[in-house]
């Protein structure tokens, strides 16, 4: 592995901690402050289906998350992590209460990474046939 790759693991688990830790708090500034200006964000659906630019429409996303689920989102299983020079993908589970009913997701996140910060967020989820 590289010293850039090493980096680029390190950054993108620092990210994929405090996404989880503002996924079980509410408190999302931590992911958010290692952000680039010129972040980008692309999601499967809804409101933020498609290519997003900058923080803003991550800091909405994220609220929207907290909305939905509280406290109760929580990663169940971390299946597998896959890197290169300049991107980290995780593969996991998440569980919780969406709206009050029971919820269970397997999700792939890819995070590209620039120096010490992300740039680029893609979010990819679904069902296995075993969850919700």
């Amino acid at each position: 592995m590289t010293q850039n790759s090493e980096n680029t693991l390190k950054v993108a688990q620092q990210a994929f901690e405090n996404l989880t830790h503002g996924m079980a708090t509410g408190k999302w500034e931590p992911l958010l402050d290692m952000f680039t200006e010129d972040f980008t964000l692309w999601f499967p659906m809804g409101k933020f289906h498609g290519l997003n630019v900058g923080k803003q429409p991550a800091r909405e996303l994220f609220e929207f998350v907290s909305e939905c689920f509280g406290t109760t989102l929580k990663v169940t299983s971390l299946d597998r992590v896959t890197s290169n020079e300049t991107t980290v993908i995780f593969e996991f589970t998440d569980e919780g209460l969406f709206l009050g009913q029971p919820y269970k997701r397997r999700v792939a996140i890819s995070l590209d990474v620039r120096g010490d910060k992300i740039c680029a967020y893609r979010e990819y989820f679904g069902s296995d046939g075993k969850s919700y």
